[in-house]
């Protein structure tokens, strides 16, 4: 933790303050006695009192958020900030009296019950106004790193729909839609009806951060039907998904990118046909491709994996698996829950 002189200022003079209040409350005169030593005192046990409370909050903090368990948290930490107060202000009070300056007995008790009973307040006070101010502190940053998510969410979103809705695709769906018409009509007519489920799937889910994976699945069965038109049988689906897993949660078009990745990376043929499994494995859904590279392939951005990869971040620690072997490459995305 990051040294602050002005906080070990400001407790040598509430030490000080402390001292002069019990002084004025219990008036004690003794010709050998040097009052540098009640301010000495004074200054060491509010010190101690007040970073051990605040290793007791930092200790609490990681069983007991404020933010999830405030009033079990609050019924925690005075009484222990109040015990621990008390126990250090009578040790070091013990210690004072038998090793610095001896007091009378009928002085002794009354002064320990008044030092701790201030002493105690002083620090239930002091550690409130520092756990408010934490705590206040925490809530600003919370309220930057939400508009923070905002910016990212919104730049995520951007570089999907770029991903997604781009001239390149257009121009190639374009291009079968004409071919289409001359040759077979009423499969031009299918194929329109498709590319609109497929653009309409699309302006749906823009504004939701994650979606339902039969959604999506709905989705990919429109975006796969333009695709085995462009490439009939030269691209295989498989999609091995069970009914326990449609209401589980993805980021949308996550799955259309993993999808589309495989297409844009690897040759595909009459000789050569691209195979791509999808299916769940221990709650992570799974898409797998065999790995025949494109000869004249160029390296690899890695932006839509990155992409997905920035959305998750926001809603999971679980990370997304990537394997790649001489025959197949594999990505793993987490399936979440619904709250």
């Amino acid at each position: 933790m990051r040294f602050n002189p002005k906080k070990y200022v400001l407790m040598v003079l509430i030490g000080i303050l402390i001292s002069l209040i019990i002084d004025v409350i219990i008036p004690y005169s003794q010709p050998d006695h040097n009052k540098l030593y009640d301010f000495a005192l004074s200054i060491f046990l509010t010190i101690t009192i007040w970073e051990g409370n605040l290793y007791l909050d930092r200790r609490l903090n990681e069983k007991l958020a404020w933010v999830k368990k405030p009033i079990i948290r609050l019924i925690t930490q005075l009484p222990l900030c109040a015990v621990f107060s008390a126990l250090i202000i009578y040790l070091v009070m013990f210690l004072y009296n038998k090793y610095v300056c001896i007091l009378k007995e009928d002085f002794k008790s009354i002064l320990v019950v008044s030092s701790i009973t201030i002493g105690t307040l002083f620090s239930i006070i002091l550690i409130t106004i520092e756990v408010s101010f934490q705590f206040f502190t925490n809530w600003k940053t919370s309220l930057t790193e939400v508009e923070k998510y905002k910016t990212e969410s919104v730049q995520a979103q951007l570089q999907d729909l770029k991903n997604q809705v781009n001239p390149h695709f257009l121009f190639n769906n374009l291009s079968v839609l004409s071919s289409l018409v001359y040759k077979d009509q009423d499969k031009a007519v299918d194929f329109i009806n498709q590319l609109s489920k497929v653009y309409r799937c699309l302006l749906d889910n823009r504004n939701n951060e994650l979606i339902p994976l039969v959604n999506e699945l709905t989705f990919i069965n429109s975006y796969n039907y333009l695709l085995q038109i462009r490439y009939d049988k030269n691209i295989v689906f498989k999609l091995d998904i069970n009914d326990k897993y449609l209401n589980k949660l993805i980021p949308p078009s996550a799955l259309q990118m993993l999808i589309e990745n495989a297409i844009k990376h690897n040759e595909i043929s009459n000789e050569q046909p691209l195979t791509i499994h999808v299916f769940v494995s221990e709650n992570y859904l799974v898409v797998s491709n065999n790995l025949q590279l494109r000869s004249s392939h160029e390296p690899s951005s890695k932006l839509g994996l990155l992409n997905i990869r920035d959305r998750y971040k926001h809603f999971t620690n679980l990370p997304i698996e990537i394997t790649q072997n001489e025959h197949a490459f594999i990505v793993k995305i987490p399936l979440l829950e619904t709250e």
